[in-house]
């Protein structure tokens, strides 16, 4: 039974008690900091896709996943019926064409998962375990990395089964969906770094949600605009160049310098082996500054 024993107060009044309510420490394994980060990265993973939540949060990033998924099993389906010797989209090109719906997924889920920590005010909670800073931002990149890695690789996947089912030549498809994966693994690091900057900036998940589109959009119409007018003008020595100014122009630029991808650019023309090179610094320029961007950010998240 819990003991209380009775202590004078100074001054007139009940007296105070001090109660032995029985709290006992805690004797158990403690799991530290390496389990503290596989928690969040999977809790985190599985919040993109609205695993453990309510219903309604799966809606749209399983929507999103069935429209990636989808216009993969037409082309392959296009592609047995046909007795196609060749698939109608090589894999490289696959997310290039898709960009827009890699976008509404990310502008959806980056701030997601920053974004309501900040607002609700719960980051201190993270960092009042056995957890740092680096390990917060490292857990939520990694998760966001490999959400985007899982909607762009998967149709990738069903186009390279039903190619194998199509009896198309074992070697080149093997090498294409290689060649793709390296191509959208890329492309999930580069834009999980400039969402989650972004939708950390801001605790208000829609000003999140349009930013992401924003940045994602607008450099890409722009490049594509000034690319088509200095082709039309003769002037194809800067469209090689003029893909360093947006994000999915970057990815094109890199697989079409490294992976054999023809460019998204007019008439195909893309960087040359060293512009390649250019193409490849910018890209991890843009990730490893996006990740000092966001550990500086949590230096001072309400804490």
């Amino acid at each position: 039974m819990p003991e209380s024993t009775t202590a004078p107060t100074g001054g007139p009044g009940p007296a105070a008690s001090i109660h032995d309510i029985g709290y006992r420490h805690y004797d158990g394994a403690r799991l530290g900091r390496a389990y503290a980060r596989r928690s969040l990265f999977s809790q985190s993973l599985r919040g993109a896709y609205g695993l453990g939540r309510s219903a309604r949060t799966k809606v749209l990033p399983m929507i999103l996943l069935g429209v990636m998924c989808v216009p993969a099993a037409i082309l392959v389906a296009v592609t047995v019926f046909t007795k196609a010797h060749d698939l109608p989209l090589d894999y490289t090109r696959y997310a290039v064409y898709l960009q827009a719906v890699i976008g509404l997924f990310l502008a959806a889920q980056a701030p997601q998962s920053v974004s309501r920590d900040l607002r609700f005010k719960t980051v201190p909670l993270y960092f009042s375990r056995p957890i740092e800073r680096g390990d917060y931002v490292a857990a939520k990149y990694a998760a966001m990395s490999g959400a985007l890695f899982l909607l762009t690789a998967l149709p990738l996947l069903i186009l390279y089964v039903g190619a194998l089912l199509a009896k198309l030549d074992f070697a080149e498809q093997t090498k294409g969906f290689a060649q793709g994966l390296v191509s959208v693994a890329l492309l999930s690091l580069l834009f999980a770094a400039i969402g989650l900057v972004i939708a950390a900036l801001t605790p208000r998940r829609g000003f999140g949600v349009a930013a992401v589109i924003a940045v994602l959009t607008i450099p890409y119409a722009a490049v594509s605009a000034i690319q088509g007018i200095s082709f039309a003008q003769g002037n194809t020595e800067v469209i090689g160049w003029l893909g360093l100014f947006s994000p999915i122009t970057l990815i094109d630029g890199v697989q079409s310098a490294f992976l054999g991808a023809t460019s998204a650019a007019p008439n195909g023309i893309g960087p040359s082996t060293g512009a390649g090179f250019v193409y490849l610094l910018v890209v991890l320029a843009i990730i490893v500054g996006s990740l000092a961007l966001l550990m500086r950010r949590y230096r001072k998240a309400g804490l």
